[in-house]
């Protein structure tokens, strides 16, 4: 009996002493809506400093070929998370894709329209008769057409021309007077750095309801997922440690992506640092609801959704 006993300690102590196996980390694929660039960086930085793993989580990014695609692959169940611009998700709920925000990445827009400072437009009255070029049609055509009716305008007395992507070289070339959809830490620096600076008008002073640039979004099966509030946990963490470090977050991000530690990105990096979302899992309701309005009144959506069909705050 007293053998018995000693065996029966002896073998509970020795699986005591055996290593315990480390659950796997649960696998999280994030389709980017750009190739891998500063607006990124809480993503970025999640990663390298290993927050991602803290949060038992092995996050993919995955830049696409396609920057139109992200979306429709999704919502298709080719990937948990997507990258989106709150504009977009308005057109693609009203659309029918089943897809929701979740979280915030950047919270303020980026979207300006840009003129050439040396140039003869110091207000937006002034594009009156001007040419202006545009990269993608829908949105950034209310959003200008807002903005001149700011100053007393119309969509009808500019001359839109689609520049493709090419913004700050049309107007540096002088093919177009000012271009809409240039993003304010990017486009106008690039302009700086290339020795024109540029002027910016931001679509928020002028009539423009704010809104968040870019979001997290998934499908709306996936809402009740686990992995998603562990997610915005460890984004969130990045995004402070971005605002208490940015010079260590720089060198983390050049680190893992060395093409970008040019003047360019470095200077777009530390420009997005206070757009960043420090509560990406935060709802404004309000800032959703205005912004619906807008895109119904200028015809882009037939009916404001329901918040809820467009946009939750996760519990933690």
């Amino acid at each position: 009996m007293l053998r018995r006993t000693f065996l029966a300690a002896g073998l509970l102590l020795a699986g005591l002493a055996l290593p315990v196996r480390a659950e796997a980390a649960e696998k999280l694929t994030v389709l980017l809506e750009w190739f891998v660039n500063p607006d990124h960086a809480p993503l970025v930085v999640a990663r390298e400093l290993g927050l991602f793993a803290k949060a038992g989580l092995e996050v993919e990014l995955i830049p696409p070929s396609d920057p139109s695609a992200p979306p429709r692959l999704l919502a298709a169940g080719q990937a948990d998370i997507a990258i989106h611009y709150q504009p977009n998700l308005f057109l693609d709920v009203a659309a029918g894709l089943p897809l929701v925000r979740f979280g915030t990445l950047v919270e303020t827009p980026l979207n300006t329209v840009m003129v050439r400072a040396d140039g003869p437009i110091k207000t937006l009255a002034d594009l009156k008769g001007k040419r202006v070029g545009f990269s993608v049609a829908g949105f950034e055509d209310a959003m200008l057409g807002r903005m001149l009716a700011s100053h007393g305008l119309s969509a009808g007395d500019v001359e839109l021309i689609n520049v493709n992507f090419a913004l700050s070289s049309s107007l540096l070339a002088g093919s177009v007077d000012a271009t809409v959809g240039g993003y304010r830490n990017f486009e106008l620096t690039q302009m700086e750095i290339e020795g024109h600076p540029g002027r910016a008008f931001y679509p928020e002073e002028h009539g423009v309801p704010a809104y968040d640039e870019l979001i997290y979004v998934t499908r709306r099966d996936l809402l009740a997922d686990k992995r998603l509030p562990k997610f915005l946990g460890a984004v969130e963490e990045a995004a402070i440690f971005l605002t208490n470090h940015p010079d260590e977050a720089f060198a983390l991000f050049v680190k893992a992506y060395p093409d970008l530690g040019d003047a360019l990105n470095r200077r777009a990096f530390f420009d997005t640092l206070p757009r960043f979302a420090k509560r990406p899992a935060a709802l404004d309701a309000g800032r959703y609801e205005r912004f619906g309005a807008f895109m119904k009144e200028s015809g882009l959506i037939p009916a404001v959704p329901e918040l809820g069909e467009i946009a939750v705050e996760l519990p933690r």
